[in-house]
């Protein structure tokens, strides 16, 4: 299903992508050295609780995990990347965090993520991995708009990160949403431009460029959800919630400090 929203769904989609963004940078300002991961899935829910919102997470069951994912938030630390099931893991110096969340506030969802590394230590390899994912998702706003296809946002995002010399898996992207988080179209990290669905105004698209340092096989976590390397190398995910406006691409996902 794809969803074309109309001005009134527009502008509640700006609020949710606002609380969302909000959320994320206030678990990333909590967070540090002694941090355990269930914790920050407790400030996330009582976050969400108090905004009136709903969690996309707590009972989400897709086929490709071993549902429901029964938490707030995603954690993924150091060689996990995608749905990071928070567990008793208590944060070190020089570990890579991403943070992913997904809510939905009056009907209309919005989903992001960031990665950071906590406490002073700055390794070279993960500074550089977290500022791909962020210039790769850079580019991928710029090349949406009206008239454009979902292959030249793939297009943009796939060029940097192959320039920095990162594997790209396919398996998972980027997505439409709206109604509800995960919605086609499917946006991979890699393609062709001028190829498919169309862009039009009023479309939302989830951009998600996410790497890791030497490959790109994943395998499943015990716990049924937690997608890490094959490697057990480090990774990097970045992604933000857009809109498609008649004269581009609007980032709904911005913290309200950052506006």
């Amino acid at each position: 299903m794809i969803e074309i929203l109309d001005p009134t769904e527009l502008a509640r989609a700006k609020v949710t992508g606002a609380l969302v963004a909000d959320i994320l940078y206030a678990c990333k300002d909590r967070s540090g050295i002694g941090t355990n991961l269930l914790e920050i899935d407790q400030w996330a829910a009582t976050m969400i609780k108090e905004a009136g919102a709903q969690s996309c997470y707590v009972d989400y069951a897709p086929s490709f995990g071993r549902g429901p994912f029964g938490r707030y938030i995603c954690t993924a630390v150091n060689d996990a990347v995608l749905h990071g099931m928070p567990h008793d893991y208590t944060l070190a110096d020089g570990d890579l965090l991403t943070l992913d969340l997904a809510v939905s506030l009056d009907g209309v969802a919005a989903d992001s993520a960031i990665s950071f590394i906590v406490g002073g230590s700055r390794p070279a390899e993960s500074v550089a991995m977290i500022s791909t994912t962020e210039r790769a998702l850079d580019a991928g706003i710029a090349a949406a708009g009206p008239g454009a296809r979902i292959g030249d946002i793939s297009h943009a995002i796939g060029s940097v990160l192959s320039a920095a010399g990162f594997p790209i898996n396919t398996e998972f992207g980027g997505h439409g949403i709206g109604s509800t988080m995960h919605q086609d179209p499917h946006i991979a990290n890699t393609g062709r431009p001028g190829r498919g669905y169309r862009l039009r105004p009023g479309l939302l698209l989830a951009l998600e460029p996410w790497v890791m340092a030497d490959t790109d096989e994943l395998v499943t976590d015990a716990d049924g959800w937690t997608l890490r390397s094959a490697t057990g190398c480090r990774t990097a995910h970045s992604e933000h919630t857009i809109a498609i406006t008649d004269d581009g691409a609007e980032i709904l996902t911005l913290p309200t400090r950052a506006r």
